[in-house]
């Protein structure tokens, strides 16, 4: 599989927002990437952002092939409606999709990085698994720091490529002290690379390992 795969530092940190505005970009720019939203617990509102990012090249289905009713972590939901989570619907809907789109794909995961989808397998397994480039989506806002650094410290430790971070400023207040810092120090304490988002416009001037990840 040839794309990236995008996590962030916990739920409602924007990565659906970020990911479908990234693939219209791509795609903008004549690079046919596919946006996918594997896992969903709850509504499938992420899948259909990405279908229409994806100028409508795949069903519901193919972007969204697990899809569990509870609003709760992969693992907790299929422990509420009394069935395990099948890993092998997972991996054959992957499989069928590098064999009929050349891609690349923009894989994301389901909230933060450490979400189990089984007892013993969590995003973090699943994205090494896939042995894609890890994008990291955090929020602008206070208390950002320790969350990103923690990610970052754990995606290095499971042995995968830390593409970079995109730090999330929708819808952050602009004025707020620890969001016209956090940014700096961030790329300061983690040595990794770091863009800013603010709007769909800003992704006009993305960053090399945004495109070549891709």
């Amino acid at each position: 599989m040839r794309g990236i795969f995008v996590t962030g530092t916990g739920t409602g940190v924007g990565k659906t927002f970020v990911t479908a505005a990234w693939t219209r970009e791509l795609r903008r720019r004549g690079n046919a990437a596919l946006a996918l939203k594997p896992i969903a617990c709850g509504g499938r509102e992420d899948a259909e952002q990405f279908a229409a990012a994806n100028d409508g090249t795949l069903t519901l289905n193919q972007i969204n092939p697990v899809h569990l009713a509870a609003p709760l972590s992969p693992y907790a939901a299929c422990l509420a409606a009394g069935k395990p989570f099948d890993l092998s619907v997972l991996r054959e809907s992957m499989r069928v999709l590098t064999m009929t789109h050349a891609g690349p794909f923009l894989v994301e995961g389901i909230g933060g990085w450490l979400v189990p989808l089984t007892a013993n397998y969590f995003v973090r397994d699943w994205a090494r698994e896939l042995a894609l480039p890890v994008a990291i989506v955090a929020p602008a806002t206070l208390g950002m720091l320790n969350h990103t650094l923690l990610t970052i410290e754990s995606v290095r430790a499971a042995g995968c490529e830390l593409a970079g971070v995109i730090v999330n400023h929708h819808p952050a207040d602009g004025d707020d002290l620890a969001v016209a810092t956090n940014t700096a120090l961030l790329a300061e304490l983690s040595a990794a690379p770091v863009f800013e988002f603010r709007t769909p416009e800003d992704l006009r001037r993305m960053p090399e390992w945004m495109i070549c990840g891709c």
